[in-house]
């Protein structure tokens, strides 16, 4: 049990140096007075807040939609269904820059949804719905399955005796299921958000501006490189490091409850 145990661990912490050691690398070596000049650049924050911002709406847009279809998935079987599942996951398998081409091609102002957002004053090219948008198409994927599995962890029978004990399914659903797999839809939800906002291919070519954090730091490195690039990137790389550790920690304490 002993070596079992010590093999493995030796294993995954390989695997977690491999995984860190570019970002603490990175980090080392930022030089500090750029990284000072980084830290006091509006530019900078404004372009975070924006990503952080941008990858909230997202995922708030996902658990409305994404939940139902997650639900839809794990307690029906239908015609079809195998190949709904395949188009959820989707985005996971295209091209990014792809995926940007084919929403600019159907929310941008020439074309038919774009158009008709248009009349109502809502444009997602080069705005922060269009930011939003993009970002929701790449990483809802990680939303519904996560959510689907905790569906599918939850026996169906307790919805059913909900129900025997005059439960509507509403209520079925909002004070039996959901509570029981929120752990699941809450870390498909951080997931969501952290690939949000990595998210570059698609956000470039429906909204280059306003500029988001990925695009800021493509675009430092190609006009000044690595030198400027990198602060930013460490930056980013510190903010987003606090903000999922506090979201885990939040999601490990309550399950200790």
């Amino acid at each position: 049990m002993k070596g079992f145990r010590t093999l493995f661990s030796g294993i995954g912490v390989v695997l977690v140096l491999l995984l860190t050691l570019p970002l603490i690398n990175m980090i080392m070596t930022a030089d500090a007075g750029v990284l000072r000049s980084t830290l006091a650049d509006q530019e900078v924050f404004s372009s975070i807040l924006l990503t952080l911002r941008c990858a909230l709406w997202a995922t708030l847009a996902g658990l409305f939609f994404g939940i139902p279809l997650a639900y839809t998935l794990a307690r029906w079987s239908f015609p079809g269904k195998s190949i709904l599942q395949g188009l959820v996951d989707l985005p996971i398998m295209i091209p990014h820059t792809a995926m940007g081409i084919a929403l600019l091609m159907v929310y941008g102002k020439k074309f038919l949804l774009g158009g008709i957002f248009a009349k109502a004053g809502i444009s997602f090219v080069g705005t922060e719905a269009g930011i939003s948008l993009a970002m929701a198409y790449v990483s809802l994927p990680f939303l519904v399955n996560a959510a689907r599995d905790g569906f599918l962890a939850v026996d169906a029978k307790l919805e059913r005796v909900a129900r025997t004990l005059g439960a509507s399914p509403w209520q079925a659903f909002f004070r039996v299921t959901l509570p029981l797999s929120w752990r699941a839809i809450l870390s498909g939800a951080i997931m969501m958000w952290a690939r949000g906002i990595s998210e570059f291919g698609a956000v470039i070519v429906l909204a280059y501006h306003p500029m988001v954090a990925p695009i800021l730091i493509w675009e430092r490195f190609q006009s000044y490189g690595l030198k400027y690039a990198s602060p930013v990137a460490v930056l980013l790389i510190l903010i987003c490091l606090v903000v999922f550790a506090g979201l885990r920690w939040l999601a490990d304490r309550n399950r200790e409850l």
